[in-house]
């Protein structure tokens, strides 16, 4: 029986010399099917058209002989390599890498990439790693079939991105193109694809001169903390901002990376503002042209990307892309149960009153919303002299749909 495998990743050129060893050894090799045309493998061993890598895996390790697996890039990053070494199998792998697809397609693009998020997009995935593109200035997006370039514009309605698609990387067919996202969908893309995803703007809240320290993203400049006090967002914050009010919210919600936040009522874009620094998309929702003036200031200043809608909820909803968390600063309880009908994981709200606070719980119950509610009540004291300077109080609303997976 096999207990070992050797994983060879290929980028279109010509196989190094341990490649070319390790195949020349191989009684059974596993790949796709442009893998298994290359010239240097076998004649006489067995060819296994890999689908499931985890299938892949029990034949290897069931061989009696020497087992190779041929995988595209570099295997070790989002790639055939996790699944072989799983306990399972009781496999030793051995890995001969090549250049991975994304270094590839940065390299066409003349970019560097130490600061950008990477993705993979199948069709159950889909939403996240668009998320990720409403969040983020610079993305890679690993495709695959119904989960490509076209996809990819469609669900960024509103929000504009330009691609750098690069198609079939490494072969003789390679092709790069340019395009703006709005019009992805009015072309056919061959598999496989890797897209690149820019644009945004970037504030002064974000540090990229020196390339930073961190891969994925660039460093954080802006001062510490969850929620910030209202002078970070031009002063006089309307009802519900207060900063230990939105630091409950944040909390309850907790948005991250590939979800989608929608603000409604958003005000100074304070709450906005902190979701998206937590690396989520959001969707700011206000009537007033001034506080969406403001949402936008506060975004820039920050260096964070937002997609500020105005309107009036809860008409302005219909036509929203699907949230995963929602905070309600505005509208009460109607707009509370528009949000419901979508079917958020969490939303949360506050109420000035008692039977404000009961009737919005009401309504999210008769949803199948599972609800908390708690009084919070800040006092603000002047320590130089530690008398009260500003009380707040509210009830906060948390829903949470248990049926739904976060």
């Amino acid at each position: 029986m096999a207990d070992r495998v050797t994983v060879i990743g290929w980028d279109g050129s010509p196989l190094t010399a341990a490649a070319r060893s390790a195949l020349s050894a191989a009684t059974l090799v596993a790949g796709a099917a442009h893998h298994l045309a290359l010239p240097e493998v076998p004649p006489g061993a067995e060819r296994i058209r890999l689908g499931s890598v985890a299938l892949a895996a029990r034949r290897a390790a069931g061989h009696r002989g020497t087992a190779v697996v041929l995988a595209d890039g570099d295997p070790g990053f989002f790639g055939v390599v996790r699944t072989l070494r799983a306990p399972e199998f009781g496999l030793e792998v051995e890995v001969v890498p090549a250049v991975s697809p994304v270094a590839t397609a940065f390299a066409r693009a003349g970019m560097p990439w130490d600061d950008a998020q990477v993705v993979v997009a199948h069709r159950r995935t889909l939403r996240r790693a668009v998320n990720v593109c409403r969040a983020h200035t610079k993305v890679a997006v690993l495709t695959s079939p119904g989960a490509g370039p076209a996809e990819l514009g469609l669900l960024l309605e509103g929000v504009h991105r330009t691609f750098v698609i690069c198609e079939e990387l490494g072969t003789d067919r390679e092709q790069i193109t340019v395009v703006t996202s709005d019009k992805a969908a009015d072309h056919t893309w061959r598999d496989p694809n890797v897209v690149i995803v820019i644009g945004g703007t970037v504030g002064p809240g974000v540090a990229r001169e020196d390339g930073g320290w961190i891969a994925g993203r660039a460093p954080d400049t802006a001062p510490r903390g969850w929620t910030l006090p209202a002078e970070a967002y031009g002063g006089d914050l309307g009802e519900g901002e207060a900063e230990l009010l939105r630091a409950a919210q944040l909390a309850r919600l907790g948005p991250h990376v590939g979800d989608l936040v929608w603000d409604i009522g958003c005000g100074s874009g304070a709450f906005a503002t902190e979701a998206a620094r937590a690396g989520a998309a959001v969707i700011a929702v206000d009537r007033d042209l001034e506080a969406c003036a403001r949402t936008e200031a506060a975004a820039r200043g920050f260096g964070v990307q937002l997609q500020i809608v105005r309107g009036t909820a809860p008409h302005v909803l219909e036509d929203l892309p699907e949230p995963d968390v929602v905070r309600v600063g505005g509208g009460g309880a109607a707009v509370v149960s528009a949000v419901a009908d979508r079917r958020p994981h969490r939303i949360v709200t506050h109420a000035a009153t008692r039977d404000a606070a009961e009737l919005v719980g009401r309504d999210l119950t008769e949803h199948g919303y599972q609800v908390e509610c708690a009084l919070v009540q800040s006092v603000e004291l002047d320590t130089r002299a530690w008398t009260e300077t500003e009380r707040s109080v509210a009830f906060l609303l948390s829903g949470l749909l248990p049926d739904r997976k976060a």
